[in-house]
């Protein structure tokens, strides 16, 4: 897992080809992110996402529902 521990979250820029590939991935994680009742904080400009995961209901510190999270969407990659 080659996320980042950055500002109290586990963080990860990745770049697609485009922007659609971008939109798919983001589309995939979210169907996930819901499943598993913990939302990433994430942007996208064109074929770029960036993804910050932390637990907001322990104070936003990255737990174990992160690092979960985190496993799910790198098998998406």
């Amino acid at each position: 897992m080659n996320w980042e521990e950055k500002e109290n979250s586990l963080y990860k820029k990745l770049q697609f080809k485009d922007f659609n590939e971008a939109f798919a991935f983001m589309t995939r994680v979210a169907l996930i992110a819901e499943k598993m009742d913990h939302h990433p904080k994430w942007t996208n400009v064109w074929n770029t996402v960036e993804i910050w995961l932390n637990t907001h209901d322990a104070g936003n510190i990255v737990t174990d529902k992160d690092r979960k999270l985190a496993q799910r969407i790198d098998a998406l990659l």
